[in-house]
C-alpha cells in the first residue's frame, strides 16, 4: 500500500510539472506578443537603444535574440599613469643595481689590497670611473627630461576642433499618412558620439519609404496571425523569420493560435535611419491597434486577449535593404505606449 501511494505522489508531481511548463509557454508566448522583449538585428547598433521618438517616448526593450555577436569590452593593454604620480627614478631599476654593483666591486677591491680597480690596476680603474661617469650623464637627462611639461598618450594638446553646423529638414506627411515626421537633423557626416539619443536620418527617408513601412507591418501582422510562413518569409530577413517561426513553433506546440486581425497604424516616426556594409537600415516607432487574441487550436476558446475589441501595441521596428531592393523587417523591440 504505501508503495502504490507513493507512485501516486510521483505521477502527480510530474502532472504538476508538466501543467506549469504549459501555462509558462502560454505566458511567455504572450508576453512576446506584448513587446515586453526583442529579437532580430540591426547591425553594429543591435545592442544600443535606439532613440526616443514622441512615438516612443520611454526606452524600447533591448534586443535579447540574436546572432549578432555582442561587442567584446577589453581592458587597455598598459594602464595610464594618474597626471602628476611619481615616476620611477633611475636609480630604482637597473642603473641603480648597476651603480651599487660598481661601488660594491670597487670597496671589496680596496679591503683585499688591490686597489679601487682590483685585478684591473689602473686601466680597470679608469673603466670603472668612466661607468659611473656615464651613469651620472644618464641621471641629469633623465632628471632634465622630467622637468618638460608631459602630454600624454595623445601628445600635446592641439586647437580645438570646428564645430559644423548639422542641416535639418522637415518631412510634411502626404495624404493620410500616419507617419509624423519631426524636423531632425541630417547627421549624414556625423560620427555616432553626437548623435546622442535624438532621432537621424543618415539615408533621407522619402514618402513612398514610410508607406512601405506601414504597410509591412499590416502585412506581417496578419501573416503572422494567419501562420503563413510563406509571405512572412518573404517580407523578413532569414534571422527575423527564424524568430516568427520558432514562436509559431512554440504555440503550435502548446495547442494554442494567435490571431491578429485589423492591423491599422496609428501614429509612426522615425527614430534613425543609417547606412551600414552596404545596406540600408531604417528604425521606426509604430503604435498601432490590432485585435490579438490567443485561441485553443481545436475549440477556439479564448486564452488571453480579445477577439472583438482592439488594443493598442507600440512597438519599434528596424528594417534594412539593400540598395534599389525592398524594406525587409529585421528586428522588433517592445516600447512603453504613449500615455492618453
Amino acid at each position: 500500500m504505501p508503495s502504490a501511494v507513493s507512485r501516486f505522489a510521483k505521477i502527480a508531481a510530474i502532472a504538476a510539472l508538466t501543467s506549469a511548463t504549459v501555462f509558462a509557454s502560454l505566458d511567455d508566448a504572450e508576453a512576446r506578443r506584448a513587446g515586453s522583449g526583442g529579437f532580430g538585428s540591426r547591425g553594429t547598433r543591435t545592442f544600443q537603444a535606439p532613440p526616443v521618438t514622441s512615438t516612443a517616448p520611454g526606452t524600447a526593450a533591448p534586443i535579447e535574440r540574436s546572432m549578432t555577436p555582442r561587442p567584446q569590452t577589453t581592458a587597455p593593454a598598459t594602464a595610464q599613469q594618474p597626471l602628476g604620480a611619481q615616476r620611477p627614478g633611475l636609480f630604482g631599476g637597473f642603473g641603480r643595481s648597476m651603480i651599487g654593483g660598481l661601488i660594491a666591486g670597487g670597496l671589496l677591491g680596496m679591503l683585499l689590497g688591490h686597489g679601487f680597480g682590483g685585478g684591473f690596476g689602473f686601466l680597470g680603474m679608469l673603466l670603472q670611473i668612466a661607468l659611473i661617469g656615464g651613469a651620472v650623464m644618464l641621471a641629469m637627462r633623465y632628471f632634465a627630461n622630467r622637468r618638460q611639461p608631459s602630454y600624454g598618450v595623445g601628445g600635446p594638446s592641439r586647437s580645438p576642433p570646428q564645430s559644423y553646423s548639422q542641416p535639418s529638414y522637415s518631412m510634411s506627411p502626404a495624404g493620410n499618412s500616419s507617419f509624423q515626421i519631426p524636423a531632425i537633423g541630417s547627421g549624414a557626416g556625423s560620427a555616432s558620439s553626437s548623435r546622442g539619443n535624438r532621432p537621424s536620418d543618415e539615408i533621407g527617408l522619402a514618402q513612398a519609404d514610410l508607406d512601405q513601412f506601414e504597410e509591412l507591418l499590416t502585412q506581417v501582422q496578419t501573416a503572422y496571425g494567419a501562420e503563413d510562413y510563406g509571405t512572412l518569409r518573404r517580407l523578413t530577413t532569414p534571422e527575423a523569420m527564424s524568430y516568427l517561426a520558432e514562436e509559431l513553433g512554440e504555440n503550435a506546440t502548446n495547442g494554442v493560435r494567435n490571431r491578429v486581425s485589423d492591423v491599422k497604424l496609428l501614429q509612426g516616426d522615425i527614430a534613425e535611419a543609417w547606412r551600414e556594409d552596404g545596406q540600408e537600415y531604417a528604425t521606426l516607432a509604430m503604435r498601432y491597434s490590432s485585435i490579438d487574441a490567443m485561441v485553443e487550436r481545436d475549440s477556439g476558446r479564448i486564452v488571453s486577449g480579445d477577439d472583438h475589441h482592439p488594443s493598442e501595441s507600440t512597438e519599434v521596428w528596424t528594417f534594412v535593404r539593400k540598395p534599389s531592393a525592398d524594406w525587409k523587417l529585421a528586428a522588433i523591440q517592445g516600447a512603453e505606449q504613449r500615455a492618453a
